[in-house]
């Protein structure tokens, strides 16, 4: 709230003031203090005049019309009347001549009522001058009273009566009360039914402490209301709304009761609002608030919602305290007055003046000020004091005005301080109803004219450049105008808008409506404008558009009283329409595919008493009733708040953002917004919109973005079309709005584009009837399209005339008239015109003509003649299908080596077999790959079972193989049979045949392994029974039942001994059952017969379980009794094997295995180097044998002999010397060969020493120089790898390995060795040079620790 005034006076000081506003316009207020006079002041706190008194002011009031000021003084009879409306007191007798102490004016007529301390009354009717004294009314002090709406008088006394009496001063009721009653009003009480009209209860605060409801009509029953104490002493109470009492309490407590019977003695609302004290409430209607005061602070309350205090007023000054509150009727102005003898005038309520121009707006702040505002601009506001309370405010660019009745004040805005300067008041002709400004001109309306005049100028230039308009009075009366910079608007009541150009005052457009326009509100460039018509519809105005300059507004609500156009830049084409409490924001669509169109965005609620001022972005600026602006955010343009979309927003929330953003044309945003978090169809509305503002760059830029390739391309093709009906015809059909497409295809340069589009859609009439208008040579080719439609959807009448329309005759166009006459043939065939159809068809060089007719014959069952097309068309294979339904089975051979289809084939043979040709049958059968009834014909008719086996046989046919098998057993060949019903997967038959005729093993070998656990169990156990142990135990092991096969196994004769031990070798492998595995052991350990059996089976069986180890042991075992017997080359296999098998089980390899084979390979490639005359390696070999020559007990003196003449030959003299030392022994002596003995004596007899050095060749591991025969390094006591091919110790240098056993060779002798053998001397297996490779990096191949010790 604004302070307005404070009043002080010497005279007031110390002493609690009297003061009453005036009644209904509030323009005055009369102050008393202890001086004896009255000082009226204006509602600005002025003096207007004084009345001077005989004595104390003791009592005023302002009649029902506030027109006259009624005062009483001590120490006079007189009273005293100030009439405002001519500032004149007069003086009227009262005629009573104890002191008077109250006077109150009537509410409904003339009628004044004068109390004296004495309780006698006075009624003086101020219309008639009459008089009516009542003497003795009360006994003592009249103290309070109040007047009824029905003009009843109540009274309270200081003899602690209330009386009530008519306007004659007669006394209706009188109530004796329980203390001084205080403050006295009538009111309604709330009831449920209103018997009693009028205000029939009167309410009294007695002595204080109780509030009294006396009923009139019910004086018995009254009602008396006490509080609690620590409330204090009532100071002052008030009636509002439908019977609501607030009372105010000393102690600084408001409590709200209702009269309502059911609620009284209830506290509706409760607060304590002052800390120490509370001296007045007071309450405004017209405001719906009320006001308390106390503890030097005011606080004002929403009647509507009491907790609510919308404003606190605190008076720091006011040392001594407040004391009365008082509004006026209007409730603009509170007034309080101070224990110190002040008075404050407060503003509460401000007429909403306002007006804007551009982005400056003007606003009045105060009843004498007007503040300048341009916010957009940055500009510091500017406060104007102005000479009068203003009815309208006018702003320019540079000029703000301000005035009332017929006269405006005219102020300049500068740029030095205060910012403005007074110009000059002008007068007009008639009372102004509004006015406007632009940079230079003022326009004033009144009494249905506009005066048009210069702002500042000389005299003579404002007179030469003023003008009233309309220049004639039959142009009717103007309601409404508006000024831009450039152009003056006004709208008369005969429905005329008329634009003026200011400059030369001549008007340039007049646009004629229907029905009087009341209201212009023109955009800031004045080249659009809405207007408000007499039947409350809204519509924009274009005058640049000749063709529809007239736009009625959508949705437009007949409450809206004002229009503001968006000031933003970008944002011309929107504008908001407001009433009391919406605001609803507008777009024009200047440039759409329909053409220009205005659309309602949406709609922004409006908080009480805001009048919009300016519309700026989205945001407007709005006036309220307290005399300051607020900004509010229209929900329109809720997008601009998230220019980047949060995670919190719903999607519908999103959607409604994108939709105002593309609505309100403000694609910039939207893309944005489809960026931020934008789904497919998010973006494709964006491109819809695009394309419907015509944007073409733009929505390529988003269907790229969104990835729609096709309508990138298509608006590519279309970017550049300089013709805009063209582009829009484009952009209506990409939209699927073909008719408005074709209206704009045929209004641009180019009009043959709606043909062309209606023969893409496929909307063949409006093609036709376009054709015949624009293009007559492209009928034929429409015709024969549409007749292809009408084939399609059936309607074969239209589609044959159509196709006969669609003939050119024109060599040029051959293929477009065969296409017409293949129709023309199949309507004719399908409307019935068979032979003419028929004939064209034959005609015709299509062969698909000829199966399309053909089929259409067909399924009019016209057999025949479709057979005969299908044949001229060559289609050989329906041909031949309808001649077999028609029987015609001539034509069928004729036609069957050119068939293909299977299907006739076995029609045909079908056929031949029912006439007995059992033959053809046969071959047909087989031409239609139908092996069963080939196999059942050879058999039942032919008598042909070699050829039907063979079928069987290559066809794997179950049937067939049936047949077959039935064949034979009606022949008794009972083995054919099992085999054949075995192959008809018959197994359960073939076993019972084979059970019966003794033929189980014919059924075992043909079952082989396809059968079920089940048939195995039977083979088994027939054999079980047939005491045949081998077969038995053979199926036992296939169906799982290991230790039943075991147990036959075990059981076989001699004759099979070495079979059964090897199946059950497979047996216990298969089971892993220790038990079995025990078992099976013990009885090649000779444990169950005493008869021990070959090792090699042992192995065997431990080379089934996987236990390598054992194998390992085992095949040492084997080797060594194999080389005990002489068998070498077995030994040396055994030993590979289980050498090859524990290396690819990654299991250490025992030493003794590994020594074993190097020493019985060495022996091995004796005979290899012998055999190629390699006689030193052969002799250093035989060296490495015969030092372990205990390992060949049967050969020792062979191995001896050998060893000596090898050496010999090799030049090794000495080693041949001591191995003929050791022949000589007398062990060996007697069993040399004799041809041999006597050398070998001589050359022991006289001996040569001498001997061929052996080369020495680097360690593997370490490098040391070693002889190259040597398998153990001195240096670093590896065992040395061999080569396979020497068997010398290998070379990092010339490293390879055998490609099938990988065992090491020396690349160079393994290549030379080769050459000769072709196979490795260690597996066997062929190799050639081609597979050996040198190896660079042999370290893989020397990794020591894998071998046992």
């Amino acid at each position: 709230m604004k302070n307005v005034f404070i009043l002080a006076d010497k005279a007031w000081a110390g002493s609690n003031l009297l003061y009453k506003w005036q009644k209904t316009v509030g323009n005055y207020i009369a102050v008393a203090g202890q001086d004896n006079s009255v000082k009226i002041f204006d509602r600005h706190g002025h003096k207007w005049t004084e009345l001077n008194l005989p004595g104390r002011c003791v009592g005023m009031d302002w009649d029902k019309d506030g027109d006259i000021l009624a005062v009483i003084a001590a120490k006079s009879s007189s009273i005293f009347l100030w009439d405002a409306s001519v500032n004149k007191t007069s003086k009227i007798d009262s005629g009573m001549r104890d002191q008077m102490s109250l006077i109150l004016w009537s509410k409904t007529s003339p009628m004044l009522a004068v109390g004296t301390v004495k309780g006698n009354l006075l009624i003086y009717n101020q219309q008639t001058s009459r008089k009516i004294p009542v003497l003795g009314k009360h006994t003592k002090k009249i103290t309070c009273g109040c007047w009824s709406a029905q003009n009843l008088l109540a009274l309270g006394s200081e003899d602690n009566t209330l009386s009530i009496s008519n306007h004659e001063g007669d006394t209706i009721r009188q109530t004796t009360l329980r203390g001084e009653p205080d403050e006295i009003y009538f009111s309604v009480m709330k009831t449920d039914e209103r018997s009693s009209p009028g205000e029939s209860t009167v309410s009294v605060s007695v002595d204080k402490k109780i509030l009294m409801l006396f009923n009139i009509n019910d004086p018995e029953n009254r009602i008396e209301l006490t509080f609690q104490r620590r409330y204090g002493n009532i100071v002052s109470y008030r009636w509002y709304g439908d019977g609501y009492i607030l009372i105010g309490f000393s102690l600084g407590y408001m409590v709200v009761l209702s009269t309502h019977f059911r609620e009284i003695g209830e506290e509706l609302y409760q607060a304590h609002n002052h800390k120490d004290s509370l001296n007045s409430v007071a309450i405004s209607s017209s405001l719906n608030k009320a006001a308390s005061c106390g503890d030097n602070s005011i606080k004002i309350h929403e009647l509507s919602e009491l907790k609510d205090i919308t404003n606190v007023v605190r008076l720091d000054d006011e040392t001594k305290g407040l004391d009365q509150l008082s509004w006026t009727d209007d409730g603009q102005l509170l007034a309080i007055s101070t224990q110190k003898g002040t008075l404050h005038g407060f503003l509460t309520k401000l007429p909403i003046l306002g007006d804007s121009f551009g982005t400056r707006h003007a606003y009045l702040t105060s009843l004498l000020e007007v503040t300048v505002s341009n916010q957009v601009e940055g500009e510091t506001p500017v406060a104007i004091e102005v000479d009068i309370e203003p009815t309208f405010i006018a702003v320019g660019p540079y000029h703000v005005a301000v005035g009332m009745n017929n006269r405006a004040w005219f102020y300049a805005l500068v740029d030095n301080e205060p910012g403005f300067t007074k110009l000059k008041d002008f007068e007009y002709l008639g009372t102004i109803a509004s006015m406007c400004l632009n940079s230079d001109y003022a326009a004033a309306l009144f009494e249905g004219k506009v005066q048009l005049h210069m702002i500042e100028g000389k005299d003579h230039e404002e007179k030469k450049q003023m003008k009233l308009f309309p220049d004639d009075d039959r142009n009717g009366r103007i309601l409404c105008h508006a000024l831009t910079a450039d152009f003056l608007y006004y709208g008369t009541d005969s429905g005329n808008v008329v634009c003026v150009l200011v400059e030369d005052l001549e008007t340039v457009s007049s646009y004629s409506h229907s029905v009087g326009v009341r209201k212009v509100f023109p955009d800031l460039t004045g080249t659009r404008l809405v207007f408000i018509d007499d039947k409350n519809n809204g519509f924009l105005l274009s005058p640049e558009n000749t063709k529809d300059p007239c736009i009625e507004l959508p949705n437009f609500s007949p409450t809206i009283t004002g229009v503001l156009w968006d000031n933003w830049h970008a944002d011309r084409g929107v504008f908001t329409a407001y009433d009391n409490d919406k605001v609803y924001t507008y777009a024009l669509h200047k440039t759409t595919i329909y053409g220009p169109r205005v659309v309602l965005v949406g709609s922004t609620t409006l908080l009480f008493s805001q009048k919009p001022l300016l519309l700026y972005n989205g945001v407007l600026t709005c006036q309220t009733a307290s005399g300051k602006t607020s900004e509010v955010a229209l929900s329109t343009h809720s997008f601009l708040k998230h220019s980047t979309i949060t995670s919190t927003d719903s999607p519908p929330e999103f959607s409604k953002q994108l939709t105002q953003a593309l609505l309100l044309k403000r694609f910039h945003e939207a893309w944005d917004l489809c960026k931020s978090a934008g789904s497919d169809a998010d973006w494709a509305e964006l491109g819809k919109t695009c394309l419907l503002h015509m944007e073409v760059d733009l929505a390529i830029q988003v269907y790229r973005n969104s990835g729609n390739v096709g309508m990138v391309l298509s608006l590519q093709g279309i970017q550049g079309t300089v013709n805009t009906n063209l582009l829009a015809g484009h952009l209506a059909m990409f939209l699927e709005d073909y008719n408005q497409a074709q209206n704009l295809y045929l209004s641009s340069n180019c009009p043959v584009a709606a043909l062309e589009m209606r023969r893409d859609l496929l909307h063949w009439d409006s093609a036709l009837m376009l054709a015949k208008r624009l293009a007559e040579d492209q009928i034929p080719f429409i015709s024969k399209e549409y007749a292809v439609h009408l084939e399609f959807i059936g309607d074969y009448v239209n589609a044959l005339a159509h196709y006969e329309k669609g003939m050119t005759h024109k060599d040029k166009f051959q293929e477009h008239d065969e296409a017409c006459q293949a129709g023309v043939a199949r309507m004719s065939i399908r409307m019935g015109d068979i032979r003419r159809g028929a004939a064209q068809a034959i005609q015709h060089p299509s062969r698909v003509l000829k199966k399309e007719c053909g089929a259409i014959l067909e399924s009019m069952k016209q057999f025949s003649e479709a057979a005969q097309l299908y044949e001229k068309g060559q289609y050989h294979d329906k041909a031949a299908s309808v001649y077999i339904r028609c029987k015609n089975w001539s034509k069928v051979g004729e036609l069957l080596p050119q068939v293909s289809s299977p299907k006739i084939h076995l029609q045909y043979a079908k056929a031949k077999e029912a006439d007995g040709k059992y033959k053809d049958a046969a071959q047909a059968y087989e031409s239609a790959k139908d092996w069963d009834n080939v196999i059942r014909v050879m058999l039942d008719h032919l008598n042909n079972p070699e050829d039907a086996v063979r079928i069987v046989r290559e066809t794997q046919s179950i049937d067939g193989a049936k047949m077959v098998a039935r064949f034979f057993l009606r022949l008794n060949d009972y083995s054919s049979a099992i085999h054949f019903l075995v192959l008809s997967q018959c197994n359960d038959e073939a076993f019972q045949l084979a059970q019966q005729h003794g033929k189980m093993e014919v059924y075992a070998d043909i079952i082989g392994s396809e059968a079920t656990q089940e048939d195995y169990q039977s083979i088994a156990l027939y054999f079980e029974g047939e005491k045949k142990h081998l077969q038995a135990g053979k199926f036992f092991q296939k169906c799982g039942q290991y230790s039943r096969a075991l147990r036959h196994f075990l059981e076989c004769s001699n004759t099979d001994d070495n079979l059964a031990v090897e199946m059950a070798i497979e047996t216990v492998g298969q089971a892993k059952d220790n038990s079995l595995t025990n078992q099976l052991i013990d009885y090649l350990m000779g444990e169950s017969d005493g008869m021990p059996k070959d090792a090699k089976y042992l192995f065997r069986l431990y080379m089934a379980l996987q236990q390598h180890k054992e194998a390992a042991r085992t095949a040492i075992i084997i080797a060594r009794e194999e080389q005990c017997a002489g068998n070498y080359r077995n030994a040396h296999d055994v030993l590979f094997s289980m050498y090859t098998e524990l290396q690819a089980q990654k299991i250490k390899i025992p030493k003794d295995m590994t020594t074993n084979l190097m020493i019985l390979h060495s022996y091995l490639l004796v005979k290899l180097h012998v055999k190629r005359g390699d006689h030193l390696k052969g002799g250093r070999m035989l060296i490495r044998v015969c030092n372990n020559i205990s390992r060949f007990p049967q050969h020792v003196v062979p191995i001896l002999t050998s060893a000596v003449i090898e050496c010999q030959r090799a030049g090794l003299k000495n080693s041949a010397y001591k191995l003929a030392a050791m022949l000589m022994r007398p062990e060996y002596r007697n069993e040399v060969d004799k041809k041999y003995r006597r050398k070998i004596e001589l050359m022991v007899r006289r001996p040569d020493t001498s001997e061929l050095e052996e080369e020495l060749t680097p360690c593997p591991f370490c490098g040391c120089q070693l002889p190259e025969n040597e398998l153990l390094c001195y240096s670093c006591k590896n065992n040395l790898p061999y080569c396979i091919a020497t068997g010398r110790h290998m070379v990092k240098e010339d490293w390879s390995v055998c490609p099938h056993c990988e065992f090491p060779a020396l690349y160079s002798q393994f290549t030379l060795l080769l050459e000769t053998e072709g196979v490795c001397p260690m597996c066997s297996e062929t190799v050639s040079v081609k597979q050996l490779k040198k190896i660079s990096d042999c370290s893989q191949y020397l990794q020591t620790g894998q071998l046992d010790p």
